[in-house]
């Protein structure tokens, strides 16, 4: 089926490592890629206006299938138009499939070959996510790009755990292809295969004979050590079509997605900006500051000299006085911070790429975050 409206352009490749340089188009706005993307699981990226999501720079963000479906249903967001219109975004959003909910839900959940049955986080009543449902909710919503549903497993499983959800992911990925019918709407497949290379590469490569828009690496950030996660990405990113966009699902460590970028990852998600945010802790060049601690208590500099946003002129002080106070300010504050910081990240990363120097800038931001060692 045609896509009409949804592009991918490979820009330019850094020459001295695989960053890449991309542009994803779709008929809601254009990304630029490398891309960071917020995170609104329930429709809300949480203690934001969505005009506020925008003005950090943000140009998509990410819903979930799984607690949309909940609450307040796929069939009522329909209903009012789809997620776009309900939420009040009108550039792109990506959904996300489920997967990783009935992974973290685990105790609430079984899986066979069918799908998932598990039971309401909300009211414990029991319910069906098959591949097919997975992609008939994400077309109710009107997601602009959809992920296929995936079998997620805890790092470390055993071998034989991570390959047969690798082969049941494969399964499910055809199975969502074949359901898939909105042509206003792209879909993404996940490879599975935890830190096994060989089910990684094989997997990468049967999904890639599917011919899906992009692809996704997926069941990383599950408990793995980082060079565990890094060593995965060098063996499975160059499996994966160069002319697709890649998405590394759930990684959000400013170093992890530097990372993530040097090795030719496009997309990123990830909750840490704004859950840290809400927690009292700001993302800087100089690492990560946690303002609840007494050093902060007379500080006038703000966050962030360089970097200019509605809020940046506030001080290390003031934002401590609002948690101290436990006043809403200081959660909205520091999520709006984060938020606007990767997504300087990312601008500075794509400038970097143009101009070949991407390694120079990962080391130089490595260096203000004290990580000069590779971890």
């Amino acid at each position: 089926m045609d896509r009409p409206g949804f592009a991918f352009e490979l820009l330019h490749v850094d020459r001295h490592c695989g960053a890449r340089l991309g542009r994803l188009t779709t008929p809601r706005g254009v990304i630029d890629l490398p891309a960071f993307m917020p995170v609104g699981t329930c429709g809300t990226v949480k203690g934001l206006t969505f005009d506020q999501v925008a003005s950090t720079g943000a140009q998509i963000i990410l819903g979930n299938t799984y607690h949309l479906a909940l609450r307040p249903g796929a069939e009522l967001i329909a209903e009012l138009g789809g997620l776009h219109r309900f939420i009040g975004w009108d550039k792109p959003i990506l959904t996300d499939s489920g997967g990783f909910q009935l992974f973290s839900l685990a105790q609430l959940t079984k899986i066979d070959e069918r799908g998932a049955v598990f039971r309401s986080h909300i009211d414990g009543a029991l319910l069906e996510l098959t591949p097919e449902r997975a992609v008939e909710i994400q077309q109710q919503l009107g997601a602009d790009i959809a992920m296929v549903l995936d079998h997620v497993v805890p790092l470390p499983s055993s071998q034989e755990q991570i390959a047969d959800a690798c082969q049941r992911s494969l399964r499910w990925a055809a199975r969502c292809r074949a359901a898939h019918t909105m042509s206003a709407q792209v879909q993404f497949a996940i490879v599975q295969g935890g830190l096994n290379l060989e089910l990684r590469v094989g997997c990468a490569r049967e999904l890639a004979a599917m011919d899906f828009f992009g692809y996704a690496i997926g069941g990383l950030s599950v408990g793995e050590s980082p060079r565990e996660m890094y060593d995965t990405l060098a063996g499975t990113c160059p499996a994966l079509p160069a002319e697709k966009p890649r998405y590394l699902m759930g990684v959000g460590r400013p170093e992890d997605v530097l990372e993530g970028i040097r090795q030719g990852i496009d997309m990123f998600d990830c909750v840490m900006p704004t859950r840290n945010g809400r927690n009292a802790s700001a993302f800087t060049d100089e690492g990560e500051l946690k303002l609840r601690n007494a050093v902060h208590r007379a500080d006038p500099r703000p966050l962030q000299s360089n970097m200019q946003t509605p809020y940046s002129n506030f001080s290390r002080a003031y934002l401590r006085h609002l948690f101290m106070a436990n006043e809403m300010l200081g959660p909205i504050l520091l999520s709006y911070h984060n938020l606007a910081y990767y997504q300087n990240l990312m601008r500075d990363a794509r400038q970097a790429i143009a101009a070949d120097c991407f390694l120079e800038f990962q080391q130089r931001r490595k260096a203000g975050w004290g990580l000069l060692q590779d971890q």
